[in-house]
């Protein structure tokens, strides 16, 4: 089934097949007619990028991109000149859709195009290229200037297929979220996942226990901070025993929530894998086991595979560490006008390096360790995922959050530094000592840092390069 074939039927034809926030409901045909209307205006653009505030009018912009076949470049609110008029200039596009009550950055230098839900047009548009792209969604630039992932079309419907058949997820659910509406989980998992399967979408503006409490939904998708709060608030965990599904992805759930989460609410959580280069690519299923720490098998499509420093294959032991490459129809075609990139990103025979370094057992169930720039530790000659340090930390009684980094050392080549949220009176010796206790002495931290959070972004993964740079004056 192509794309817009889908986006085009299911049942969501309810007066709120969309909710965001306290704004209007609309429902699956108003929808459409809006996103037709802004189809009618884009047609023959290069690109359209569309200012992705948490609104009804984010969606129907990028409905209206994808049913004229223009690429689709959500800018985050909350860039800033530098990086927005990167984006801008480098994706090519020609209007910045927005909210007709949104005022769009004075500096975008490109046309405003003002979204109307009451806006309306009835024009058929015949499916483009499958091949095509469907999105240039700019990665987080760590390494330099945020690069465009092309996402081409039949990655998009492949990915959304996969993820409906692990996660059992049809139109007789209602998804709720809070997520940021600029990436991968919140916009094309969040919304194109529920316009494909028909099923009703109710967003929360804002990620909270309460809205999340409040949603009565059947399938929920949550980064783990997100999930960290909503086990902390008893009460409203308890008022999603009557979903079907917890999902968590962008960043690993630490152990101990993941099972406050299953004992608060009845669910054990699912938890998925995946980039914005390859969309999700391994997850653990709905009618399958939920193992804690584990992202669980390929889905459908997939293949994975895990290489080591000599590009030999690395044993699925559930012990040994290697880089995670993938193949399959979910990934990007590219990064836009980035040859070089491209280059660093493909192995000779075809396959994706993810730069994310990960564990597999026998049974072909996943770990991720993290990636490996910052998460692959090489100290006195032994190769250590943070990870696994993280997790030991977390299980401290007095630990709330942890971080683990390897910090420049002469004598070592890389030290293991922990950065801990305590939650009740411990020490730095103490921790070193608990982790011995639970794993081999090399692992243990050489130094624990108190801090009284960590640092996080908008996904609530931790910016773990900020951390090395306080270790190194440190």
């Amino acid at each position: 089934m192509t794309l817009l074939t889908a986006l085009q039927g299911g049942s969501g034809d309810s007066a709120d097949a969309l909710r965001i926030s306290d704004g209007p409901g609309l429902s699956r045909e108003q929808l459409l007619g809006a996103a037709t209307a802004v189809a009618d205006r884009v047609a023959g653009a290069p690109a359209l990028a569309v200012l992705a505030r948490s609104t009804a009018e984010t969606v129907v912009a990028v409905v209206g991109g994808l049913l004229a076949g223009v690429p689709v470049v959500p800018l985050p609110p909350d860039s800033g000149p530098k990086e927005r008029a990167h984006i801008l200039r480098d994706s090519g596009a020609a209007l910045l859709a927005h909210a007709a009550a949104d005022t769009p950055p004075e500096d975008a230098g490109v046309a405003g195009l003002p979204v109307d839900l009451g806006e309306r047009s009835a024009t058929t548009y015949a499916e483009p290229d499958p091949a095509a792209t469907a999105f240039l969604l700019y990665t987080s630039g760590t390494t330099g200037a945020p690069k465009g992932a092309m996402i081409g079309r039949s990655a998009v419907a492949a990915d959304l297929d996969a993820l409906a058949d692990a996660w059992q997820w049809t139109a007789e659910d209602t998804l709720v979220h809070g997520l940021p509406l600029f990436h991968v989980h919140g916009l094309v998992l969040g919304v194109l996942g529920a316009l494909r399967t028909g099923s009703r979408l109710v967003h929360t503006g804002r990620p909270t226990p309460a809205g999340y409490a409040a949603a009565g939904g059947s399938l929920y998708f949550g980064v783990p901070t997100v999930w960290s709060r909503l086990a902390a608030d008893q009460e409203a965990a308890a008022r999603l025993a009557s979903a079907r599904l917890l999902v968590s992805g962008s960043a690993p759930l630490p152990v101990p929530v993941f099972e406050r989460l299953a004992a608060l609410t009845g669910h054990a959580p699912i938890e998925r894998y995946g980039m914005t280069e390859s969309l999700i690519t391994v997850s653990t299923r709905a009618d399958g086991e939920r193992r804690p720490g584990s992202v669980g098998l390929p889905v459908a499509g997939v293949r994975t595979r895990l290489v080591g420093e000599d590009g030999g294959p690395v044993p699925y032991d559930g012990e040994s560490v290697g880089e995670l490459q993938v193949a399959g129809p979910t990934l990007f075609r590219g990064y836009l006008n980035r040859p070089d990139a491209d280059a660093e990103a493909w192995t000779a025979d075809g396959w994706f390096r993810t730069g994310d370094v990960a564990v597999i057992g026998p049974d072909g169930f996943h770990r991720i360790v993290g990636r490996a720039s910052v998460d692959l530790i090489k100290s006195g000659g032994y190769r250590i995922g943070a990870g696994e340090v993280e997790a030991a930390l977390r299980d401290h009684p007095a630990v709330a959050d942890a971080a683990v980094v390897g910090a420049p050392d002469e004598d070592l080549g890389q030290a293991i530094v922990a950065y801990v949220v305590p939650d009740g009176p411990v020490t730095g010796e103490q921790l070193t000592d608990f982790v011995a206790e639970r794993l081999s002495v090399h692992k243990r931290p050489r130094r624990v840092v108190l801090v009284p959070e960590l640092p996080r972004n908008a996904l609530g993964k931790v910016l773990k390069k900020q951390l090395l740079a306080d270790s190194a004056h440190g």
